[in-house]
């Protein structure tokens, strides 16, 4: 393994994170300005409650996540004694991570697959479906759990929740702004200084916005994948068994029965990115990049 590729590619990944979630301050600001530049004051008022709106919702969600998650993929939590090899594994991950012991929890699904949640590493939960447990030898499921254990080292589910919030807040405001221009009349008190070109603007941030912040979204959480990949492989020192894990995963074809868009982000292969989803809007990576991606760093 190349010296130091797996803190470049961190490193490179961490960056490009910040940047987006810059790139999703400078959306809710100009969802903001083409607000006022179209309603007024009236515009700009709605986003304090656009915002509490999304911090409540997603944020509840966020400090309730492992449980909400449990609930939702049917995973059931388990004790060592009901599978200490695993259990062995992965506490050989904690020792290497320097993180604190996960609850375990399986699922009964053949497809092959795994998550993480929690709000923090105190509180973080990693499960795996019956499928994967069966399909990977111990090389390969001990690069599945370093995955996770990164999801859980690198705070993502506290990171999803930034964007969710964000991106939640500019759906919210962008509505409540669309309405109120279609049913109220638009600006009340504009005058015939209006400059068109403006006021055209305006309206055109206001419909792409939403749009963009899923966009944005989306590419937070790839970002975060291929983070999660790469400091994996600082715990293992091993890419070939997590690069070994996911050509395993692109070879089969099944898919978990958790497949709603509320969860499809959190597993290591997500049920939804298909060939009838668009990479935009993907929430990971192509396997086929990460697998390449990984292979060049044996």
């Amino acid at each position: 393994m190349p010296d130091n590729s797996f803190r470049v590619m961190q490193a490179s990944n961490r960056r490009k994170t910040i940047g987006l979630l810059m790139g999703m301050a400078v959306l809710i600001w100009l969802v903001a300005y083409a607000a006022m530049t179209y309603f007024g004051a009236t515009g700009i008022g709605v986003m304090p409650f656009a915002v509490g709106i999304a911090l409540i919702s997603v944020w509840g969600s966020y400090y309730a996540s492992d449980s909400l998650v449990v609930r939702m993929t049917g995973a059931r939590v388990i004790e060592e004694s009901e599978n200490p090899k695993l259990f062995g594994l992965i506490q050989e991950v904690i020792i290497a991570s320097g993180l604190p012991m996960p609850k375990v929890a399986i699922v009964q699904d053949s497809a092959p697959n795994a998550f993480a949640t929690g709000r923090n590493p105190e509180h973080a939960l990693i499960a795996f479906t019956t499928g994967i447990l069966e399909a990977m030898d111990r090389e390969q499921l001990q690069g599945v759990i370093a995955h996770e254990m990164s999801h859980v080292g690198n705070r993502d589910t506290l990171v999803s929740a930034i964007a969710a919030t964000t991106a939640g807040a500019i759906a919210l405001l962008s509505d409540f702004l669309m309405r109120m221009m279609w049913f109220g009349g638009g600006r009340r008190d504009r005058d015939s200084n209006s400059n068109p070109i403006a006021l055209f603007l305006s309206l055109f941030v206001l419909i792409l916005a939403p749009i963009a912040a899923v966009l944005l979204r989306s590419a937070i959480s790839r970002r975060r994948e291929a983070l999660a990949d790469a400091t994996a492989v600082s715990f293992t020192r091993n890419p070939a068994g997590l690069r070994s894990a996911l050509e395993v995963l692109a070879a089969d074809s099944t898919v978990v029965r958790a497949k709603s868009n509320a969860v499809a982000h959190i597993w290591i292969e997500s049920p939804l990115d298909g060939s009838s989803v668009s990479k935009l809007f993907a929430t990971h990576p192509p396997i086929q990049e990460r697998i390449a991606a990984l292979r060049a760093m044996e």
